[in-house]
């Protein structure tokens, strides 16, 4: 896997994805798998998961950046399933340690919400 590649993911993610700013912890670290896990399938050509509400809401935000992957990085057709699910599992751990571990926000925790 290439450093750039995971920085052009993460770049594109912070930029144009409202899904990882959600007001909880816990909904964050929900969008972001969810999402990110239907992203995988749909870059390795995967069938998504679409059986519930939750799912077809992540197949709808994974769809969008999927095709928007495909069409802005030239290299994302040229990466193989594993190289796909190193990048996943890179950008879903980078998510989390920016907008919940490293986040500022005292909401996403607080017991009254």
């Amino acid at each position: 896997m290439s450093q750039s590649h995971l920085d052009d993911l993460f770049a594109y993610v912070e930029e144009r994805c409202l899904w990882q700013f959600f007001s909880r912890t816990w909904d964050r670290e929900e969008n972001i798998e969810g999402v990110l896990n239907q992203v995988g399938r749909l870059l390795t050509g995967q069938e998504p998961l679409r059986g519930t509400p939750q799912e077809r809401l992540f197949y709808a935000d994974a769809l969008a950046m999927a095709n928007d992957v495909r069409e802005r990085f030239s290299w994302a057709s040229q990466v193989n399933k594993e190289e796909i699910a190193f990048l996943i599992d890179g950008l879903k751990s980078r998510l989390v340690d920016v907008t919940i571990t490293r986040s500022t926000n005292r909401e996403l925790n607080h017991h009254l919400y």
